[in-house]
């Protein structure tokens, strides 16, 4: 009976799907219905990937679109950067220490929930409109999703574990190394996830606030000239690059915490 079992396990296995495979034909599907009907929308109002693909070639061979993609990641990589090295000192902090959480805890909570772009204006008067503020826009917007979930982890983190370490009398640099950090590490890597769709959005708005340039440039010279089909090209390839983001993120993930990658195997069994 168990070989039985384990033979159809087996056999379903073989059968299933690859996940990579059923996310192409979603794509595939997606972009053929989005071409069947997007022809007949007026092209001011919409567009049609095949339109796209070619505004996409004539940025990509005028250079445009390079130039204008390097223009917007260098703050997006920058303020991203700065984001998780502060964030996830802080959320520790804030996690591991009653004082600091009472204290400061307030403050990251309101940073999180506040409507950051309502700041731009005053971040402009303070730092001018070039690569600084945009810097700072993108760093803002990130800092707290990646504050808040490392500050989450700790606090999740089983006491019983913390209590063995310090039975052992383990000095709290130790217990915060090598058991809370690795605990709280899954947490962590969500919160840069989040982080990357706020800190892409950022990027934009600065752009669209301070200095017209990069992506965003492109977006609002298209828009303004009602040509919708170039208008997509920039939007269509900062999804692609958030995309391709969270799957490094997840990449880095299952090295850094591979029994993570174990446990979610489990639970979807």
């Amino acid at each position: 009976m168990t070989d039985m079992t384990e033979n159809t396990n087996a056999a379903t296995e073989r059968r299933s799907m690859p996940r990579w495979l059923i996310t192409t034909i979603s794509v595939i599907c997606a972009l053929a219905l989005w071409e069947l009907f997007g022809r007949d929308v007026n092209p001011v109002f919409g567009s049609y990937p095949s339109a796209i693909a070619v505004a996409f070639w004539h940025l990509l061979v005028s250079g445009e679109l390079l130039t204008a993609l390097s223009e917007s990641l260098r703050s997006f990589v920058v303020g991203y950067v700065l984001a998780i090295v502060v964030g996830v000192p802080v959320g520790l902090v804030l996690g591991r220490s009653r004082v600091a959480e009472a204290a400061f805890g307030i403050y990251i909570t309101a940073g999180y929930a506040m409507p950051l772009v309502a700041l731009v204006p005053l971040l402009m008067l303070w730092l001018g409109l070039g690569f600084a503020v945009k810097v700072s826009v993108v760093f803002l917007m990130a800092l707290f999703p990646i504050c808040i979930n490392t500050w989450l982890g700790v606090t999740a983190v089983p006491k019983t574990l913390i209590e063995v370490g310090k039975s052992f009398v383990a000095p709290d640099i130790v217990i915060l190394r090598r058991i809370v950090l690795p605990a709280t590490l899954p947490y962590i890597m969500a919160g840069i996830r989040l982080a990357v769709g706020r800190a892409v959005v950022a990027m934009v708005i600065a752009e669209f606030f301070t200095t017209i340039s990069g992506l965003g440039a492109v977006i609002i010279n298209s828009a303004n000239n009602f040509d919708t089909a170039t208008m997509f090209v920039p939007i269509i390839v900062l999804m692609v690059m958030a995309i391709g983001l969270n799957s490094l993120i997840g990449w880095v993930e299952r090295k850094v915490a591979p029994w993570q990658d174990e446990i979610a195997g489990r639970d979807r069994e």
